[in-house]
């Protein structure tokens, strides 16, 4: 079998399947030997930034000289990039060894009148194979949606848990509150086990602190006035943490979002609890959090271009934010896409709210997915009288959007990940 054949097959499987109970999962993992029981894991969830915390804290482990494995979700252009050790995907080869032995127990499972792994269960797995035959020393792992139920959360006995900032999204899964969905955030919590939240929105921190002292998990709370903006431009910002952690540190981050200081300091007080003897420095700490990347999140590809997979009406209000800071007096535009799943059109009455946009172009992306780009353009046209154009091609819609910004201006494009694959598919 080829690493072509296995990514087809997975790519297939939502076809026949439908979420498990968390029971199967583990069974898979017990008849795979329980492989995510060879390295220390920080587990992470969330509704925006979780992505970024697991880059940031893997930046620092890796730092500090520690093997470390990086799972998340989605991937852009190929499945490879969920899978990453010291910040590399990992080989075709080494993804294809690790799906052959998954396949084979899948396949006993089968034949015990056991159900098929959903797609994101048949990756973790795939995943924990991974990360135990090349001997990671620590995995940061991002959950694929809410917590309680995920597959991620099989792993019984996690270092830390961290939960980044919660907001309405996936509402026909997770709830249509914020208590609800953050009861299923906190789902990931383990006895004993500390976790690291944000706690600047009271609704979901009441939750979390609950379930926690219910399982005498220790919980480390992140307030918004532990941090405080000095400094900022268009290519990061500088900022100072200050807790029972760090006394008035000053930390870089190389992205312009203002969303990134929170991602950043629930990073770096989520090291400090799992290296309560320090020996990650704060030099390391700070130099590691100053050097992160993270594709497709405020992502500078071209001079002026940025790409964001802000997907939910509390991302795109942070973009907004941040396309007010950077922009400052030049003209911009937008290219825009989502998935049918998402709340798209109060994504693009905020987008429209502020009038940051002298062009438009709205294209269609995500497969089964797929919004039809003129719907999105009809939707545009109700909350702006700024020209919108409909091209449902991604490539050529990039193109295009590209090719007639204003001189000296610039272009974002966001709404959703799958059009940041699209795009970087094309560029590459």
């Amino acid at each position: 079998m080829t690493y072509e054949e296995a990514a087809a097959y997975i790519s297939e499987v939502p076809k026949f399947t439908k979420k498990n109970a968390p029971e199967n999962t583990l069974e898979m993992l017990r008849r795979l030997g329980h492989p995510e029981e060879n390295f220390r894991v920080i587990h992470v969830a969330g509704t925006n930034g979780k992505g970024s915390v697991c880059a940031f804290i893997s930046s620092v482990l890796q730092k500090a000289g520690y093997r470390t494995g990086l799972f998340t979700s989605p991937h852009l252009v190929r499945i490879n990039e969920r899978f990453q050790i010291n910040r590399e995907c990992v080989s075709d080869e080494m993804f294809l060894k690790a799906y052959e032995k998954v396949s084979a127990v899948i396949s006993s499972m089968l034949s015990d009148a056991l159900p098929h792994p959903t797609y994101f269960e048949m990756l973790f797995a795939i995943g924990m194979v991974i990360f135990a035959a090349e001997k990671v020393e620590y995995l940061v792992m991002e959950t694929g949606m809410g917590g309680r139920l995920d597959a991620t959360n099989a792993v019984a006995h996690p270092a830390a848990c961290v939960i980044t900032s919660i907001s309405l999204d996936h509402t026909e899964y997770l709830g249509n509150t914020i208590e609800e969905i953050a009861f299923e955030k906190a789902g990931i919590i383990k006895p004993g086990v500390p976790v690291i939240y944000d706690a600047g929105c009271r609704e979901a921190a009441r939750v979390i602190a609950a379930r926690a002292e219910e399982l005498g998990a220790p919980a480390v709370p992140f307030f918004p006035g532990m941090a405080e903006v000095v400094s900022r431009t268009d290519k990061g910002i500088d900022f100072v943490l200050n807790n029972k952690y760090y006394d008035y540190r000053c930390v870089h981050v190389p992205f312009p979002a203002e969303y990134q200081v929170m991602n950043s300091a629930l990073a770096m007080m989520a090291l400090r609890v799992i290296d309560p003897e320090r020996r990650i420095d704060d030099e390391t700490v700070v130099s590691g959090i100053g050097g992160t990347s993270w594709e497709g999140r405020m992502e500078t590809i071209l001079p002026g271009v940025i790409l964001d997979g802000a997907h939910n009406p509390d991302g795109v209000a942070q973009l907004m934010k941040t396309v007010r800071e950077v922009r400052k007096d030049r003209p911009a535009a937008l290219l825009f896409a989502a998935v049918s799943d998402k709340h798209y059109e109060e994504m693009i009455r905020t987008m429209c709210e502020g009038h940051e946009f002298c062009g438009i172009i709205v294209t269609q992306v995500g497969g089964k997915r797929a919004v039809k780009a003129e719907e999105f353009a009809e939707i545009f046209r109700r909350y702006t009288d700024v020209p919108v154009r409909a091209v449902p091609d991604a490539a050529q819609a990039f193109d295009e959007a590209l090719s007639s910004r204003p001189e000296g201006g610039m272009l974002f494009c966001a709404g959703s990940l799958y059009l940041v694959g699209e795009i970087k598919e094309h560029l590459q």
